[in-house]
């Protein structure tokens, strides 16, 4: 089995590309799907992340509510780092579980959906790298369009994370998503037939 990552700071279409991998045939395990599984209520993460923030991050079905645990945190390191140590390691083990079943069931290209790889050192744990870029001025453009929020609050955002140069250098694939969808499923096209022809190698094909 070929284990991948996928990964690609904020607004560079992540998620669009990890759907159309999946429209090729991979199999993709998302970080955010687990990290949601990792909090929900009745778990453990769900029980430590209120213990530390209180109930002032539950929504009134009491799930977290993640936008207002994500404001809590957002300037304040030692609190997120306090969230990580909690959700982070909870994430690995419903990955490596999710893993552990796609290799039972026989599948060949498998990719997980890591939004900070790079910056929780996981890049060196996968057999490649696929990173979505696109230009930062592209990406605050898209925030500040899609989610409505001022050009600073994009900028800073962005900020948060690596930049893409240094993600760039540590990449196997580079999928650029500067322009339309229509222009990014050719790219991801020609990325899938790279995968595909190193996976057939492995298996000695």
């Amino acid at each position: 089995m070929l284990h991948l990552a996928l990964t690609g700071n904020i607004a560079s279409g992540k998620s669009t590309v990890a759907a159309l991998l999946a429209q090729h045939g991979a199999t993709i395990i998302d970080a955010d799907v687990l990290a949601r599984e990792a909090v929900a209520p009745g778990t453990p993460g769900h029980d430590a992340v209120v213990d530390r923030f209180g109930t002032q991050v539950l929504a009134a079905d009491g799930t977290l509510d993640r936008a207002a645990l994500r404001r809590r945190v957002f300037n304040d390191p030692a609190a997120r780092d306090a969230l990580n140590a909690i959700v982070h390691p909870a994430v690995r083990r419903l990955r490596d579980d999710a893993v552990g079943a796609a290799r039972e069931r026989g599948d060949r290209i498998v990719i997980s959906d890591i939004p900070l790889l790079f910056e929780v050192g996981l890049e060196h744990a996968f057999d490649g790298v696929i990173l979505v870029d696109a230009p930062e001025s592209v990406r605050r453009e898209r925030i500040v369009h899609d989610r409505g929020l001022s050009e600073a609050e994009a900028q800073s955002m962005i900020e948060a994370q690596w930049p893409s140069d240094r993600k760039r250098a540590g990449a196997t694939w580079i999928v650029e998503n500067d322009g339309p969808r229509d222009a990014l499923a050719p790219r991801v096209a020609a990325v899938w037939e790279a995968i595909r022809h190193l996976a057939a190698s492995r298996e000695g094909r």
